[in-house]
């Protein structure tokens, strides 16, 4: 099974991992909407959704860029409606935007705060609800949630706690439709790495040059992603996923090419802040 002709919306995909799995399903000849906010470029972030467009279109696939926001009800709608009017219906979601703050408790701002319950909780939950009637008519429909296992180890939960609420209530949502629509044989799961990804968020706001030299490249996640949405939805389902785990089951014994500084050894990356 391929992702050729197969349709993808995806919350967020602008750069990073989002945009890594975009284009390994580009490859395929996949459609992919994204729905995202960044119609103009950011003056330290790389990419807009325009620009992410472009990549696809050049990778082999079919592109729709739809900015908007996944906070908004009406803009969820609308890109489920545009993204059934251009390609004619839903194969896919992808659940990729996300905030993350690690402040603790009393160091959150309550907008912060909101603002992740906002995007990452409740705009996976909303957008997977819209596309669910398309989802229903695909032949093989997955929701994917670009979220962590459910831990509960008190030194993960104490941590950073209004993210770690938001995280894993994106989990939540996921594993709770795959519960509610498996006999409509839609698939729920979600993914996330052992390692840390070397992405802007991981520059910024985890540990700059040092743990981005640690960390594994997007591509970890985006053929993870690939071999996950290329499986049969019935069977397939309710899982929280861990990237590396997928692909030892796809035979990968070697994942060397993925490390972001070429040489660096498995010992040597920095673990996830969830798993680690």
């Amino acid at each position: 099974m391929t992702l050729h002709g197969k349709t993808i919306l995806m919350s967020g995909g602008s750069r990073g991992i989002g945009l890594a799995i975009a284009l390994r399903a580009a490859a395929d000849g996949a459609n992919v909407a994204m729905l995202a906010k960044t119609d103009t470029p950011h003056p330290k972030l790389a990419g807009t959704v325009h620009t992410a467009a472009e990549e696809i279109r050049a990778a082999g696939g079919n592109a729709l860029a739809i900015v908007g926001d996944v906070r908004s009800d009406e803009d969820i709608a609308a890109a489920v409606e545009q993204t059934r009017a251009e390609f004619g219906g839903v194969d896919i979601v992808v659940n990729n935007a996300s905030v993350i703050d690690l402040s603790g408790t009393l160091d959150l701002n309550p907008k912060k705060y909101d603002l992740m319950q906002d995007v990452n909780v409740r705009g996976t939950f909303m957008l997977s609800r819209a596309a669910l009637p398309l989802l229903k008519l695909a032949e093989n429909p997955h929701i994917l949630s670009l979220s962590p296992p459910l831990n509960l180890d008190p030194k993960w939960l104490g941590a950073h706690t209004g993210y770690t609420l938001a995280k894993y209530g994106m989990t939540m949502s996921t594993l709770g439709m795959a519960a509610e629509f498996a006999e409509a044989g839609v698939a729920a799961n979600t993914l996330w790495p052992a390692t840390t990804i070397a992405t802007a968020a991981v520059q910024n706001l985890l540990g700059g040059d040092k743990v981005m030299a640690a960390s594994r490249t997007p591509a970890v996640y985006a053929d993870a992603a690939y071999a996950v949405l290329t499986k049969p939805a019935r069977e397939y389902t309710g899982q929280s996923l861990i990237a590396e785990d997928v692909l030892r089951g796809e035979g990968v014994t070697d994942f060397s090419g993925y490390a972001a500084v070429p040489g660096t050894p498995d010992s040597a990356l920095y673990p996830d802040i969830f798993l680690g």
